[in-house]
């Protein structure tokens, strides 16, 4: 090969990003391609390779043909780089002015921009780094108008995500709005029925596992056959981490969390957590597929958590017991009670004193033998109480003549009802095949809709069906919890999720008695399946 010839080994440099992309054809691909190729043939250039990076931002050098181009360069495959102007080389002039003045020169490698006039084998290129500059600055202003239409999707409620959370698909319809995936979305509501029973995520996830369920990686790139598995997950199993994202995700009760990272700087792929309270979130904006009281109430199992290590103290009623004044939560405090394991206290009270509240001290012991006794009384019941609840239990719901009325009345108005929504689609169907025009079809259409509304209207107007069905299903629920704690002789997390809602401390106070001073401190428990709280005073 001659030295004439090696000079004339030239390449061309191609790049595309989305933004660009919506410039359309000026910028694209081709375009560039046309440009570059009959400038290389004016000039007598014989090329012989193309790097292209269609879709790449060029704010950013760690372009993976870009990248090509450079390793092809230390080899010194080619003499000079082609591209259409500064700005396809890249929209960071520092970084941009660093390959022109730096890197392509020590590798004598000739860079020219066709549309620029900018030839690094020239002199006169001394407003090459004021395009650099002008280049950034449009990157800049695309980023910051990217943001701000971002920002005003996730304040709408729009879902802005590339991939549905795990146990939604994106609406076919509307790719901002999220529909249930039935197979991933029965994953998590099992998942949170097992962590509200007191299971925990790392045992969830060894069940998971166990039954062959892919995780949420894998179950996304089955789902998306382009991705590959490995740039998603490494373990490709559940993990207890990956569980406790899930059952702590507000997503799930059909709201929408976004915008919870934040990046420092258009040119930087780093990114940093915000605060919780920085988030936007919009609520009811799809179907969840948790209720409200569902993921209380695996939040209530989450923080009452402690470490689980051998002769560790456990407070069970963490996320439970509160201050009945104030309402913060009690928290453990030191003892210097001869075999007690420790004290509760308001935890306003131990942050910031008594100008926040009162002690409302009790000790751990004392509170679990209350609530112990008082569990007993309310549903450890006799076989003669038993029977008492339920006669009462079928009187209150037993259907008087109106209440039969009522439930007939439903049943006709919802099969009317459901007549007219047929007629609505076969409505429809003759309007796609033809059968009827426009001028009968929209008088037909609203004629439907009106009746179905008024349908609506009237079934929602009736008394609730309040049948022999619901009084069995009650009744075999309740005999189900009485078989459940027939005999209790210990408090465990999973019985006092299933029986407790919340249990408030009240404020102690002593009484001298003749054989020394008694303590008395009101307690109210409230039950999940009673509709009154209980109170107790405990003495002691």
């Amino acid at each position: 090969m001659t030295k004439q010839s090696a000079a004339c080994r030239a390449v061309l440099y191609l790049r595309l990003s989305r933004d660009d992309d919506n410039r359309g054809e000026s910028e694209s691909i081709q375009n560039q391609r046309a440009l570059l190729r009959e400038y290389a043939a004016r000039q007598g250039f014989s090329v012989i390779e193309e790097y292209i990076d269609d879709g790449w931002s060029g704010t950013s050098f760690d372009r993976p043909r870009f990248q090509d181009m450079l390793r092809d360069m230390e080899r010194h495959r080619f003499d000079i780089v082609l591209v259409k102007d500064l700005s396809r080389l890249g929209r960071d002039y520092i970084q941009t002015g660093r390959y022109l003045e730096l890197v392509f020169p020590e590798h004598g490698v000739r860079l020219i921009a066709v549309n620029d006039g900018i030839d690094t084998l020239r002199a006169d290129t001394d407003l090459a780094p004021f395009r650099n500059v002008v280049n950034e600055m449009y990157a800049r202003d695309t980023s910051r108008k990217i943001r701000s239409a971002l920002q005003a999707k996730m304040k709408a409620g729009k879902f802005i995500g590339n991939f549905a959370p795990y146990g939604y698909r994106k609406d076919p319809r509307d790719k901002n709005h999220l529909l249930p995936d039935e197979q991933a979305a029965a994953v998590v509501r099992q998942v949170f029925t097992w962590a509200a029973a007191g299971n925990r995520p790392a045992e969830i996830a060894r069940t998971l596992n166990r039954r062959g369920e892919p995780p949420p990686a894998v179950y996304r790139c089955q789902k998306h056959p382009g991705l590959n598995p490995d740039d998603y997950s490494q373990r490709r199993e559940w993990t207890s981490v990956g569980v406790s994202r899930i059952l702590q995700d507000v997503v799930y009760l059909g709201h929408i969390a976004q915008g919870k990272t934040d990046k420092i700087s258009f040119k930087s792929k780093k990114a940093h957590e915000k605060q919780q309270g920085e988030w936007i979130v919009v609520r009811d904006q799809h179907e969840p597929l948790v209720s409200q009281q569902t993921f209380d109430a695996v939040q209530r199992q989450r923080a009452s958590r402690r470490c689980g290590r051998k002769g560790a103290f456990e407070n069970l009623f963490s996320g439970l017991a509160f201050c009945a004044d104030c309402g913060k939560a009690m928290s453990t405090v030191g003892t210097r009670k001869k075999g007690s394991a420790a004290n509760l206290a308001c935890g306003a009270y131990k942050l910031r004193g008594a100008s926040a509240c009162t002690n409302h001290f009790i000790s751990y012991e004392a509170l679990y033998q209350c609530v112990l006794e008082t569990v007993r009384r309310y549903v450890c019941l006799s076989e003669e109480a038993c029977d008492a609840l339920f006669e009462r239990l079928s009187r209150r719901l037993r259907l008087d003549e109106r209440g039969r009325e009522a439930k007939r009345e439903r049943e006709r108005l919802e099969q009317e009802r459901e007549r007219t929504r047929r007629l609505v689609a076969q409505l429809y169907e003759d309007r796609m095949a033809g059968r009827i025009g426009e001028t009968n079809f929209y008088p037909l259409l609203e004629k439907y809709e009106q009746k179905t509304a008024q349908l609506q209207t009237q079934i929602d107007a009736l008394l609730p069906d309040t049948g022999e069905d619901s009084l069995r299903q009650q009744q075999e629920r309740l005999r189900a919890i009485i078989r459940r704690y027939q005999d209790i002789d210990e408090l465990t997390p999973p019985l006092l999720f299933e029986l407790i809602e919340r249990i408030e401390v009240g404020q102690g106070t002593y009484e001298k008695m003749e054989k020394g001073r008694v303590k008395r401190q009101k307690i109210v428990i409230h039950f999940r399946f009673l509709s009154d709280p209980c109170e107790t005073e405990w003495i002691e």
